[in-house]
């Protein structure tokens, strides 16, 4: 299938959702919120489940956690270690980082990364764990109300569209 195509499909399928934007958009928060996490086989898990418990939309939560994808998660790793290992005073320099850091840019396995975190102590699991967090808490309320707004508009898209099919508003 061609790249534009499967585009297409994709948007259209975001566009589709159903829910209220409060939820969807509450969903797309957590999901993001979870995706700055660095426990990477379990962000999905993690944000359905908080999409669960705080009444967002479980399929926009998936969603959500896909900003943390391979283009990005040297970024996400490196940060949450910066952030977490300032809040916790740890050195900035350290061979086990720089040894983690590699790991993630040549794309070893999920697994490989974590099992190495877990492995440098429990310090360096709380650094980019503390920082991950805290990167969560910084970017998901901005796109929960940036796509508060866009489903909100959408509804109200849908809602006049389907106005005008039946005939009860004139087209523009």
């Amino acid at each position: 299938m061609k790249l534009s195509r499967q585009i297409k499909y994709y948007y259209l399928r975001f566009i589709r959702l159903r829910g209220e934007p409060h939820e969807l958009a509450l969903g797309l928060g957590l999901g993001v919120f979870c995706g700055m996490l660095p426990i990477l086989p379990f962000q999905t898990a993690l944000a359905v489940t908080l999409a669960l418990l705080f009444r967002g939309s479980k399929i926009t939560a998936a969603l959500g956690t896909w900003i943390s994808n391979p283009l990005n998660w040297y970024f996400i790793y490196y940060y949450s270690y910066k952030i977490g290992g300032f809040l916790l005073g740890l050195p900035e320099k350290n061979a086990v980082v720089t040894s983690i850091m590699e790991a993630v840019r040549s794309g070893e396995e999920f697994l490989t990364i974590v099992a190495k975190i877990l492995g440098a102590g429990g310090c360096m699991a709380a650094a980019f764990l503390l920082g991950g967090f805290l990167m969560g808490l910084v970017v998901a309320p901005p796109f929960y109300f940036i796509f508060l707004h866009f489903f909100r508009r959408l509804r109200t898209w849908r809602q006049l569209r389907k106005a005008r099919r039946n005939g009860l508003l004139e087209e523009p």
